[in-house]
């Protein structure tokens, strides 16, 4: 069983090197897609630093999410894709399109070669963006039976983006997938060990914890997944029967509020540059309109986020780290790499 080959698309990602890491220490054969083989390197040292000795089973090849080219080669011999890129623009695109095409395009390219190349499986990377948002109901959880509409007020372009892939996916499935199987993870905010010094962008809240120049803590809920579980997850429901058709939702449960984590972070590193002082949900949505940064908070004030986990763990037997833990994890990184 373990000279399938697996293909994960985004080797560079957060989400994508734990993935071939995790693949690598099961002794599967990995096929990465890099929209640049200069970036090889990189991976390598990657999976190094993640304690991999030999990386003999792990090959590459140039595939861009935005073009059809080599995406047929991609897939040849793959018994699994783990289809984990996602066009992310650094910078809030001018039209929401710029990111919202790129995403619903390249995961339709994906899952047509992989059906054309006989692909048993392809596990999807969605977000909690594709539920999240669906109700604001506090008595209800929000589970996998939940949607975002597209057209949810205050939406970001990125979390538009990923909710109407999601919904192409399914669409094209249902319509053209052919013997081809789809299952989908939807992670909430993803913390947890970095293997290389370009961080991920949800840890920029955290470095600005760490390293005091958030003086006040905007009052926000998250909820939290460690990166080596849901890279743990995409496996799981990779080989488990029972995962596909299936979505599932990836968080450690229950929810910390951001002054939370700060406090956290201040007892368990005695760093006493950390505020731990609460920012008036009215002094965000004023700093807004001055400050990008504080404009993409609003619409995270009140945001309700209790949901569940118990599919996972009950389906596909997926024990989560707590978020204590994937928060601590991040630190360590942010200080290992010298951002904070």
């Amino acid at each position: 069983m373990k000279d399938q080959k697996i293909l994960v698309t985004g080797g560079t990602g957060f989400v994508g090197i734990h993935c071939i890491l995790q693949l690598l220490q099961k002794g599967y054969q990995v096929r990465t897609t890099l929209r640049s083989l200069s970036r090889e390197n990189e991976v390598l040292d990657m999976l190094r630093y993640g304690g991999m000795e030999t990386t003999d089973g792990l090959s590459f090849i140039e595939a861009d999410l935005t073009k059809d080219a080599n995406w047929d080669k991609a897939m040849e011999d793959c018994e699994y894709v783990l289809h984990v890129a996602s066009p992310i623009g650094l910078t809030i695109p001018k039209h929401e399109n710029e990111m919202i095409i790129p995403a619903v395009e390249g995961t339709l390219r994906v899952l047509k070669a992989a059906r054309n190349a006989r692909v048993k499986r392809v596990v999807m990377t969605s977000n909690f963006g594709a539920v999240g948002y669906s109700h604001k109901d506090t008595t209800r959880l929000i589970t996998e039976e939940s949607w975002t509409a597209p057209n949810e007020k205050g939406l970001s372009a990125y979390n538009k983006s990923k909710v109407l892939a999601e919904r192409a996916a399914w669409d094209f499935m249902h319509k053209e997938g052919g013997k081809l199987e789809l299952s989908v993870i939807n992670p909430m905010g993803i913390f947890g060990p970095s293997l290389g010094p370009d961080l991920s962008s949800g840890f920029e809240l955290l470095k600005k914890v760490l390293d005091g120049s958030l003086k006040r803590i905007p009052d926000i809920t998250l909820g939290i997944v460690d990166v080596r579980d849901v890279a743990d997850l995409h496996i799981r429901a990779m080989v488990n029967p029972a995962a596909k058709g299936q979505r599932f939702l990836a968080l450690a449960g229950g929810i910390m509020s951001l002054p939370e984590i700060a406090q956290l972070l201040k007892d368990r590193l005695g760093n006493e540059t950390i505020s731990t002082k609460k920012m008036p949900d009215w002094v965000v949505r004023v700093a807004a309109l001055f400050s990008p940064v504080a404009k993409n908070i609003v619409p995270q004030l009140g945001r309700y986020r209790s949901a569940s986990n118990e599919k996972a763990k009950t389906l596909l037997g997926w024990q989560p780290r707590s978020n204590e833990e994937a928060i601590l994890a991040t630190a360590e990184s942010l200080i290992k790499f010298k951002h904070a």
